[in-house]
């Protein structure tokens, strides 16, 4: 590609450019400022620099010299640059092109952490006007529109800007919900009432298990009833478009769906629902087309025109988009489910037993059935939130006589110091080994951020770091709870292959707790189920095969699932569909073969 087809953007990030504790070495060693022109200036009183990005060659020499590795110089074809939606300031984060939503239809967006989902969102509720990338000089509501005419983005920021459109957004991060509630009556049942609009209150708050929850007030909720009173809060509320933004995060697989069929419920033959969801079977479940969107996280994100559900999310886990002759990632994404030990393959030759057991925890108790694993095995456990999983694995941590490592559910960072400081107290000789940087480190992405202070980190590069703690350990027994949690699809399946081959290779055992059923498929070689009333009493049955444990499993949730014949990840049916009969008549409620 010829540079004068290219257009550069040049991103600094504000986290990590310190001008007054460096030396400058972006603008010293750019040769373009050494020809007497400003393309890198850092001004007296400025806290970062400024890169002008129609100077900017391309060289990238600023980038290696830059001590805090604070810039990044992206190229881009030019057609992009005539797409920009919106862009905050110089040298920061860029959007190209917006969903295009339909009444009476759910898009899905699909696409990786920082590309600009959350944005898109804000721009399509009204909450932050576009600025087609003029950010000293931001267009008028006329010439917005008129920049988008002849898509259906005309119609809907006419309503926009007539007041005709009433939008809510089902926030990303549910936990800071209790701290927006500030005075009245904060009890679950006379919030939701007191906003309730629409005449399914009671159908809603029965789908999401809210009944009994209703005079408990919000700030005590656990993660997943706060995710379950969000959704409830905008699905009984009259609009003309419903945004979800990651309605599965803390939900256990039963609740997604219960989620999934509340969120399709409120389509109307005028009305829009958008959701950004990470899990791709839920997304595939809740979606009528999606839109993928692809670029570099916190530099600049492309959305692309819709695809039919199917289509949409292979195009993402292919890393092609075929209708613009575009790959954007060097590998696609596979699913060998059950069959991927084929790919790690190993001989198991160690057995290990532990007995019936009874846990009382208060009112909860938790009867365990007597059962087995053996080495290189991964035993997935499946049940609902409150059935005894994350006891089961604290159980087996205090009582078994194998050496056990545990990567806890929550997350509660203490240590002062970078994730270089922590690794090197807590996991030194597997840090150092270049067959742990090749197997775990690089592909879950360590180093954009060893040298990150651990307490400044995000949900998801918390929960990466947490993974090689626990992998880093050494241990007979890994004990990994819900690994999915704030990643990104992509991350999800690169964790799941990383955690796979570590066990398999290393000859090892791992029982994972895992809600994301196409990582749990994956992972598994055998399945745990859960059954019984949540927080109340539980049985934890012995492990069964994979194909036994999951029909039983779904037939319980009354789901049936199919495998994509191109990428082989599992699909769930829709609710009541021909496919969906057919296999609940047969019996068939997972397929294993290809």
């Amino acid at each position: 590609m010829s540079s004068n087809s290219l257009t550069r953007i040049a991103i600094v990030n504000e986290d990590k450019c310190r001008p007054k504790k460096c030396r400058q070495e972006c603008r010293r060693s750019c040769p373009v400022v050494r020809t007497g022109k400003l393309c890198i200036e850092v001004a007296p009183n400025s806290r970062i620099a400024y890169i002008s990005e129609t100077l900017c060659i391309g060289c990238g020499i600023c980038v290696k010299k830059c001590p805090f590795g604070a810039i990044n110089i992206i190229n881009l074809p030019t057609n992009l640059e005539k797409e920009v939606t919106h862009r905050y300031a110089a040298n920061t984060f860029k959007l190209h092109r917006l969903p295009t939503p339909r009444p009476g239809q759910v898009l899905g967006l699909v696409g990786t952490n920082g590309i600009g989902k959350s944005t898109a969102l804000k721009i399509m509720s009204g909450k932050l006007k576009p600025n087609l990338g003029r950010y000293d000089n931001p267009p008028d509501w006329a010439e917005i529109v008129k920049y988008f005419r002849g898509s259906e983005l005309q119609n809907f920021f006419t309503k926009v800007i007539e007041d005709n459109i009433r939008a809510l957004i089902k926030p990303q991060y549910v936990d800071h919900i209790p701290r927006a509630i500030k005075a009245g009556d904060k009890r679950v049942g006379a919030l939701l009432k007191s906003r309730a609009s629409n005449d399914n209150y009671e159908d809603v708050i029965g789908h999401m298990d809210l009944k009994h929850l209703e005079d408990r007030e919000v700030q005590h909720l656990s993660g997943g009833e706060l995710q379950r009173f969000a959704i409830a809060a905008v699905a009984t509320q009259n609009a003309d478009v419903y945004m979800f933004d990651e309605p599965s995060s803390y939900l256990d697989i039963k609740q997604r769906l219960k989620a999934g069929r509340v969120i399709r419920s409120l389509l109307g033959t005028t009305n829009y629902v958008i959701v950004v969801e990470h899990d791709l079977s839920v997304l595939d479940y809740l979606s009528d087309f999606v839109c993928v969107l692809y670029g570099v996280a916190s530099v600049y994100g492309v959305v692309t025109l819709p695809y039919s559900v199917r289509e949409g999310i292979n195009i993402f886990l292919d890393g092609n988009i075929p209708t613009e002759n575009l790959r954007f990632r060097s590998e696609a994404l596979t699913f060998r489910l059950a069959d991927a030990a084929d790919e790690f393959v190993s001989e198991r030759t160690a057995e290990y037993n532990y007995p019936n057991h009874v846990i009382q925890q208060g009112d909860f108790k938790l009867s365990i059935g007597a059962g087995g694993f053996s080495d290189a095995e991964i035993v997935v456990l499946l049940g609902e939130n409150g059935t005894g999983k994350t006891t089961f694995i604290k159980y087996m941590a205090k009582t078994s006589e194998l050496k056990v490592s545990m990567k806890p559910q929550t997350i509660a960072p203490k240590f002062q110091g970078t994730v270089r400081q922590l690794f090197f107290k807590k996991i030194r000789s597997a840090f150092l080994s270049a067959k742990f940087q090749t197997e775990v480190c690089r592909p879950l992405n360590i180093d954009s951020i060893i040298d990150q202070e651990v307490l400044n980190l995000s949900g998801g590069e918390l929960q990466r770091v947490a993974i090689c703690l626990a992998l880093g350990m050494p241990a007979d027994i890994y004990l990994i709870d819900e690994p999915s949690a704030y990643l990104d699809s992509e991350q999800r399946i690169i964790t799941s292959k990383v955690i796979k081959r570590f066990i398999v290779n290393s000859r090892k055992t791992a029982f994972v707790v895992e809600h994301d059923f196409i990582m749990a498929t994956y992972l598994a070689d055998r399945v745990v189920l859960f059954e019984g009333q949540p927080s109340k009493h539980a049985q934890c049955n012995p492990p069964q095969s994979l194909l036994t444990g999951m029909n039983s499993f779904l037939r319980n949730l009354d789901v049936t699932f199919r495998r994509d014949p191109n990428t082989l990840r599992p699909r769930i049916n829709k609710y009541e569909s021909q496919m969906d009969k057919e296999q609940k008549a047969g019996g068939n409620y997972f397929f294993l073969e290809n």
